[in-house]
């Protein structure tokens, strides 16, 4: 049986406008930023914790040039939510079986997450919350973000066999740890992008 998300989730944009891009987008959508530093911002309109987010690639990747570059610039990806903890990991293991797999697996904190390309190389996030409010995750992203906004990466595999085995999905809901800080990985980039936290 395919598990299929239960609803859209939010897009984030690669940007060198970033601090004009942040200005559009809560014009536009009359949106609040729920999280900022110099290289990553997080802007909602509604109760959600984020709609929006915005990688500088000014301070990811100083060394770039391009403002227009098609690949560079614009969608990163889209992301949906899962039901689930679980639904999220049998939907792992039945594209694994189908030779579908994850380029990221990252706990960003506020969401559990799993990063695949579909073959035009569009990035989606496979996603489940990871906080029983989004107070909870605002709070998250107000209280922790500032020691790590991208997140810290896990092995499907040894997460779903503890799954599998019985352990609670609470047991993984929870980013106990903000070290080390995740690389940007994606589809689109050659290697990785590391970012600070500041």
């Amino acid at each position: 049986m395919r598990f299929q998300p239960t609803k859209f989730a939010h897009v984030v944009y690669r940007t060198r406008r970033f601090e004009e891009m942040l200005r559009w987008y809560q014009t536009v959508f009359d949106a609040e930023v729920q999280y900022r530093n110099p290289a990553v911002a997080f802007l909602t309109y509604d109760g959600e914790h984020h709609r929006f987010a915005f990688a500088n690639m000014s301070v990811l990747q100083p060394e770039g040039t391009e403002t227009d570059l098609r690949g560079s610039i614009g969608v990163d990806h889209v992301a949906y939510t899962y039901a689930s903890l679980r639904e999220l990991f049998e939907n792992y293991a039945e594209l694994k079986e189908l030779g579908i797999m994850p380029y990221w697996c990252i706990h960003h904190g506020i969401t559990v997450s799993m990063y695949y390309a579909d073959p035009d190389g569009n990035q989606m996030e496979f996603q489940v919350d990871s906080c029983a409010s989004n107070d909870e995750a605002n709070a998250f992203m107000h209280e922790r973000f500032k020691d790590n906004p991208i997140g810290v990466e896990y092995r499907p595999d040894d997460w779903l066999a503890q799954l599998r085995a019985g352990a609670p999905a609470s047991d993984f809901l929870t980013r106990k740890i903000d070290l080390p800080v995740s690389p940007l990985r994606g589809a689109g980039f050659r290697g990785s992008v590391g970012v600070s936290a500041d």
